[in-house]
């Protein structure tokens, strides 16, 4: 049997991996434009490779993926972030799981990851002198057809761009999406899919940052948060105006807003259209730890303890000096006001800026991963083997599919679990 893998990312990897380890017999062969495999394994987390969660609970952790859970299910299962962890220190990749639950490797190489591929290609024809992965580098596909289908004998024909052609029994692809073109993750997948007759969801990018209108963020610049309340109103999606929301933690760059509760926010948001002409509101909780009322009691109390103490200083007791100068602003009290001679009604505004702070989105920007909301419908996908219920033979697994989760490894355990679960159900 010939198989060919068109994509060699990190599902195309494990994908083939999988194959190759089984030692079905099978001849492989790993298709890959770049001149290297897993080019965006090995840039991702900013090179150290966010590998998987330290999340154990599937059920938890199918929760941070805002668009094909249901598709992902039965594939987390049956190779979830524990036995990630535990098959790649088994292939000689120590890692270690951080503060916030992300995984790297010890090294904070992603390219460490890609070598485990690497050597169990290398390997994988040894002793038994089985065909093994044979790894086409450097190799664009530019169409794949079906032959003789409808019979027992179907066959898929994949015509490369110096014009060879390639007959395989089964196809698998594996090419990722379209969020980050360097990585040469261009799209060419959904083309395949829908000549072999599948249909693909819309697209947008995912795990974005926010650019805002305002120009006072130029200012905040650098400030961070640990815990805070974002959301996002929803105008695109039924029920009309419902609203996103996230709790965690973000950071003021000098035109926006970035970091991890941004990116889940762009995440649930992904099909919001946000530029100058189509404005998006955002509303951050700067202390959810309080609501308005024990908020409110805990400011009055501070500004009694310290009469003399001015208003922007005693902020500091609950926010960066920045964010108190720019509630300051904001409210209307000058910088030497003293806590004695802040009224009421102040307060109260205040209060309501630190809890609901409202700023407007104009467009998105680069984030820490590259990640494609949309793709492959997951309709047309048998969730327990990854191959098309439309075309037999054709499987589909990592980013092409329509599953894209939150920053923090969630999209590298989708491509790794959904890839092996292809190479299981080809290599039996």
């Amino acid at each position: 049997m010939k198989i060919a893998i068109v994509g060699g990312g990190a599902a195309g990897m494990m994908c083939a991996a999988t194959l190759a380890e089984i030692g079905s017999g099978a001849e492989i062969f790993l298709i890959e434009k770049n001149a290297i495999l897993g080019n965006k394994v090995i840039i991702s987390g900013g090179g150290r490779c966010n590998v998987t969660t330290g999340i154990q609970d599937v059920k938890e952790v199918l929760k941070k993926y805002p668009r094909g859970k249901n598709l992902l299910k039965f594939a987390l299962y049956n190779f979830p972030p524990k036995d990630v962890y535990e098959w790649f220190e088994e292939h000689g990749v120590p890692l270690k799981t951080e503060a916030d639950l992300r995984v790297f490797p010890q090294s904070n190489n992603g390219r460490d990851v890609v070598k485990v591929f690497e050597n169990i290609f290398r390997e994988s024809g040894l002793p038994t002198g089985q065909a093994g992965v044979q790894i086409l580098l450097k190799s664009k596909i530019d169409r794949v057809k079906k032959l003789k289908a409808g019979t027992k004998d179907e066959q898929f024909e994949l015509l490369f761009n110096d014009g060879k052609r390639l007959v395989v029994d089964k196809v698998v692809i594996t090419t990722g999406g379209q969020a980050y073109k360097k990585t040469g993750s261009t799209g060419d997948g959904y083309y395949f899919a829908e000549t072999l007759g599948h249909t693909i969801t819309p697209l947008a990018p995912s795990l974005n940052a926010f650019i805002l209108k305002e120009k006072w963020v130029e200012k905040m610049a650098g400030v961070s948060f640990k815990k805070a309340v974002m959301k996002i109103m929803k105008k695109n999606f039924k029920p009309a105006g419902r609203q996103a929301s996230f709790e965690g933690a973000f950071l003021f760059t000098h035109n926006g807003v970035t970091g991890p509760a941004v990116f889940a926010l762009s995440s649930m948001a992904a099909f919001e259209l946000a530029d100058v002409t189509k404005p998006v509101k955002l509303a951050i909780d700067f202390l959810p730890e309080f609501n308005y009322q024990e908020l409110g009691e805990k400011i009055r109390k501070a500004l009694a303890e310290n009469p003399k103490k001015t208003f922007v200083n005693t902020l500091d007791f609950f926010i960066p000096k920045s964010l108190a100068q720019l509630i300051c602003d904001e409210v209307g009290i000058k910088t030497g006001k003293v806590n004695v001679e802040v009224a009421k009604a102040e307060i109260n505004k205040a209060v309501e800026l630190l809890k609901n702070m409202t700023m407007t989105v104009v467009g998105r920007a680069a984030g820490e991963e590259f990640v494609t909301a949309g793709g492959v419908n997951s309709k047309e996908i048998n969730p327990k083997t990854m191959e098309s219920k439309i075309c037999p033979g054709l499987f589909f697994a990592g980013e092409i599919l329509d599953i894209d989760g939150f920053t923090g490894g969630f999209n590298l355990q989708s491509a790794w679990c959904t890839g092996r679960l292809a190479g299981r159900s080809i290599g039996g």
